[in-house]
């Protein structure tokens, strides 16, 4: 399956993510937050990043167009998870190069069955 790199500073939305990728047979790598995800994105060379919006040391906004300007990561689509579904916050999150929005919450099958499709949509 695919390698994805999720990066949520809540713990326990970090581990249920995680978890229910794993258990649709992903390899998953996990960040703290998006200064994290930075770092470890060209280490693993992702399939697919999950990321919150809202994280300390760096927003996922703020990772997403550091990564959209890095060599051999630029081209990774990133998702945005987040609890946040204004139409502002939606068109900053594209802006910032975000393929895509989930809301949360999300239930897992949900959440499996988007990334198969964005998977899918990138040839992964």
């Amino acid at each position: 399956m695919a390698k994805i790199l999720i990066a949520e500073d809540e713990r326990d939305i970090r581990d249920l993510v995680a978890f229910t990728l794993r258990f649709a047979g992903h390899e998953v790598t996990a960040a703290t937050n998006g200064e994290e995800a930075v770092e470890l994105a060209p280490k693993i060379n992702p399939d697919l990043i999950l990321m919150d919006v809202r994280m300390p040391r760096m927003t996922g906004y703020e990772a997403c167009k550091i990564m959209k300007t890095m060599p051999g990561i630029k081209e990774i689509p990133v998702v945005f998870l987040t609890a946040r579904g204004q139409e502002s916050e939606i068109q900053q999150g594209l802006g910032a190069g975000a393929e895509e929005y989930l809301l949360k919450p999300f239930a897992p099958d949900q959440l499996t069955e988007r990334v198969k499709a964005i998977l899918a949509k990138f040839g992964k």
